[in-house]
């Protein structure tokens, strides 16, 4: 495969999943990020996966993710699986949980993409957003999620916005809204649920989509859910 994968938000759940299996083809190079550098060093003993801190909510994420990708001339695929979830009623809702859900779900991904491009464009890429199916048009909504669903939604219309700003490049980009998957966010989110996939499951199908979908596809907003939530 020989590849140099990007995985934002990989120290639990689904990207440390998807992180073990860009890793089991051992030609890839895999670059593990995430706020959490205590629970990144599970990768140490992975001699092709480099971890390092990177936090979404830093004032300088375009140039923090700059300098860690100094020494990665080509990024083939990146996937922008970082969220935070802040579960509150609607009027609980303080700035700061606005304002931290947003940089994080959507602002700090738009930054991250704005470092991506240029290790990208040439030779054409795979960026994959991972969104949720609560931000999805048409979907269930669930009371307590106001902030996290509507900047997971912003992150869709991005995907639309970049494609088209970029459709005459070979770089593509797609975005995937989740359905349930048992993560600790989940459970955060939906105490006691009991999701119909796991991480790795998940994380299985969102490895294929990042290899191959860019060929068929570019812009799309892609639900992937077998129940609600």
């Amino acid at each position: 495969m020989n590849k140099t994968i990007v995985v934002i938000g990989a120290s639990r759940g689904i990207g440390r999943e998807l992180v073990l299996h860009f890793a089991k083809e051992e030609s890839n190079t895999v670059i593990a990020l995430a706020r959490n550098e205590k629970a990144l060093s599970y990768f140490e003993s992975f001699k092709n996966v480099v971890y390092a801190k990177f936090d979404l909510a830093s004032e300088t994420v375009r140039e923090d993710l700059e300098k860690i990708l100094t020494n990665y001339p080509i990024i083939d695929i990146a996937i922008n699986n970082a969220g935070t979830l802040v579960n509150k009623p609607f009027l609980d809702l303080t700035s700061e949980d606005l304002t931290i859900s947003y940089q994080v779900n959507a602002l700090g991904v738009i930054q991250s993409v704005q470092a991506l491009v240029p290790k990208m464009l040439d030779s054409g890429g795979h960026i994959v957003n991972i969104s949720t199916m609560g931000a999805f048009q048409g979907s269930a909504k669930f009371a307590g999620l106001t902030a996290y669903s509507t900047s997971k939604a912003a992150v869709t219309c991005f995907t639309e916005l970049f494609a088209e700003e970029y459709k005459e490049t070979k770089l593509k980009m797609n975005c995937l809204c989740l359905g349930a998957a048992q993560t600790e966010m989940l459970e955060e989110a939906f105490p006691g649920y009991i999701a119909p996939l796991s991480a790795q499951e998940m994380a299985q199908y969102i490895y294929d989509f990042s290899l191959t979908a860019h060929r068929y596809m570019n812009g799309k907003i892609i639900p992937v859910s077998l129940s609600t939530p």
